[in-house]
């Protein structure tokens, strides 16, 4: 049986050797290659709209469960990237033009899903004056129109080359929750996520609580890229100071020989300790296992995070 948490069985032409090919998977960590009904209607709705999903385009190992659930992460703006990140593989390169019609295709699905809550992400577009910004908003206000009941959470690019009016008009448009992921510790962005500013995303995530304080933030970095405890513990700091709401942590999976290397596969123990250190922190939701990912079981994490604002507004 294929193991769907190695790439190199879903996408076999990459499936070659090099020196920095990661180390033999832990059975925490090993997944199953997605079978079920519920799979399958959905990634044939998904084709029916033309849609691309950053669960096929970055390999997620939580394909076979979340899309058996009916759940996939809309990646909107196309599937080329204007980036390098060495540990995503999605393609880069010069991306097509947008596709006009792209938000109304996307809230068919989600309508067509039943979904209560969806995840809309992209690749970034740094050939855009806005960066996608707009395109954002229209997708988010085409699922209001769609699916108005769907709570709609979005993972967005940094917007590093544009001017403070592309984020306002994303959280203008009022999604539910607002994700931007620092991806890793501030030391390793120069091999890890070169074309990022790790102070950047920062203030990307604390301008929008800014801009409106009712509004979720999140974020979330991967682990066993080469990082410290200690770089994680204050990167958790850095987003308490932004006032981010809601932390993920997961464990970086190689997606080819040519990306970046694992260092480590990090047991589940460590994950609970940097999950009990997380809540001591003050965050409002925390999930940190080897498989979490910026959307698994992002719909009940959200219920979740919604009643833990409650409770403590409740308790003054």
């Amino acid at each position: 049986m294929r193991d769907l948490s190695d790439p190199s069985q879903r996408h076999p032409e990459k499936a070659h050797r090099a020196d920095n090919a990661q180390p033999r998977k832990p059975a925490w960590i090993r997944v199953k290659a997605p079978t079920s009904a519920g799979y399958k209607a959905t990634r044939d709705i998904l084709r029916t709209n033309r849609l691309s999903t950053v669960c096929e385009e970055a390999s997620c190992p939580n394909v076979g469960e979340c899309w058996g659930r009916g759940h996939a992460t809309m990646m909107i703006m196309g599937e080329i990237c204007t980036r390098g990140c060495s540990f995503c593989n999605i393609a880069t390169g010069k991306p097509d033009a947008l596709d006009a019609f792209e938000p109304g295709r996307v809230a068919d699905a989600v309508a067509r899903l039943g979904l209560t809550h969806v995840v809309i992400t992209s690749v970034d577009r740094d050939d855009l004056a806005d960066g996608g910004a707009e395109h954002f908003a229209q997708t988010i206000r085409a699922i209001r129109h769609k699916a108005p009941d769907t709570t709609i959470e979005i993972l967005t690019p940094d917007f590093l080359k544009c001017d403070d009016s592309a984020l306002e008009c994303v959280v203008a448009a009022r999604p539910d929750v607002f994700n931007h992921n620092l991806e890793t510790v501030p030391g390793l962005y120069p091999q890890v996520r070169p074309g990022a500013r790790y102070f950047h995303s920062l203030r990307l995530l604390q301008r929008v609580k800014e801009l409106d304080p009712a509004m979720f933030t999140k974020s979330g970095i991967m682990v066993g890229l080469g990082e410290d405890r200690q770089a994680v513990l204050q990167v958790m700091d850095d987003m308490r100071a932004a006032d981010v709401d809601f932390l993920t942590i997961g464990q970086y999976l190689q997606p080819t020989p040519k990306h970046h290397a694992v260092a480590r596969f990090v047991p589940p123990e460590e994950f609970k300790s940097y999950e009990k250190a997380a809540w001591g922190k003050g965050f409002l939701m925390v999930s940190a296992t080897p498989l979490t990912r910026s959307s698994y079981h992002a719909g009940d994490d959200f219920e979740r995070l919604r009643a833990s604002r409650a409770a403590k507004l409740a308790r003054g």
